[in-house]
This record gives structure tokens, C-alpha cells and sequence, in this order.
């Protein structure tokens, strides 16, 4: 069992940067393939980015692909998601998810969500 907790969240303006992380408590992080969803009010959550268990893989939505950058640092326990060239329609509650199955966090169906971190982009 993996417990993710999210940061950096916060409020930018449109065309600004921030950086989100996410700590996986346990000692078999590196087994994980991770991702990050978001959820705007009054829609349903959407995939943002993935990458594999050992980072050499990524995915991306192409509404931020080019924008947006994931990465990890097993040896942190982390994964990043570097958010840059912000727009107001990014604003939404960030999520991180783990499974051991990478297709399984792309289609949503992680078994390991964090709580969330607010971005807001205002124009």
C-alpha cells in the first residue's frame, strides 16, 4: 500500500509557472508507474500526465502536452509535474495517482489517489 500526498499548488497567472510534487510514502516507489489527473468544478477528472517506473516513459494530454513536464526522483519517493505557459483553463484540483500497472493510471483506475492540490490560473 502507497499513501501520495500532494504540494504546490496554488494561484498564478495566466502565463506563469509552478512546479507540483508528490510524496509516496514506502519503500517500493520505484515499483509504481505514476500520474496526474485534474478536476475542474462541475466536470468530470481528466488525465494529465504519466510516466512509467523507472521515468524513461512518458504520457501526456495533448491539451498540455509541450507545456507540461512529469518526472520522478525514486530515490525521493517523488513525482514532479512541471506546469509552465499556464492558462485559466488549467485551473482545477491536481491529482496524483500509483499503480503497478502503467495503463492502469492512464485509463484513471489507479489504486492509490492523493487528496489533491488546488491551481488557479487567473487571466
Amino acid at each position: 500500500q502507497v499513501q501520495l500526498g500532494e504540494s504546490g499548488g496554488g494561484l498564478v497567472q495566466a502565463g506563469g509557472s509552478l512546479r507540483l510534487s508528490c510524496v509516496a510514502s514506502g519503500r517500493t516507489f520505484s515499483t509504481y508507474a505514476m500520474g496526474w489527473f485534474r478536476q475542474a468544478p462541475g466536470k468530470e477528472r481528466e488525465f494529465v500526465a504519466a510516466i512509467n517506473q523507472s521515468g524513461g516513459y512518458t504520457w501526456y494530454a495533448d491539451s498540455v502536452k509541450g507545456r507540461f513536464t512529469i518526472s520522478r526522483d525514486n530515490a525521493k519517493n517523488t513525482v514532479y509535474l512541471q506546469m509552465n505557459s499556464l492558462k485559466p483553463e488549467d485551473t482545477a484540483a491536481y491529482f496524483c495517482a500509483a499503480d503497478f500497472a502503467t495503463t492502469r493510471v492512464t485509463r484513471g483506475e489507479s489504486a492509490y489517489w492523493g487528496q489533491g492540490t488546488q491551481v488557479t490560473v487567473s487571466s
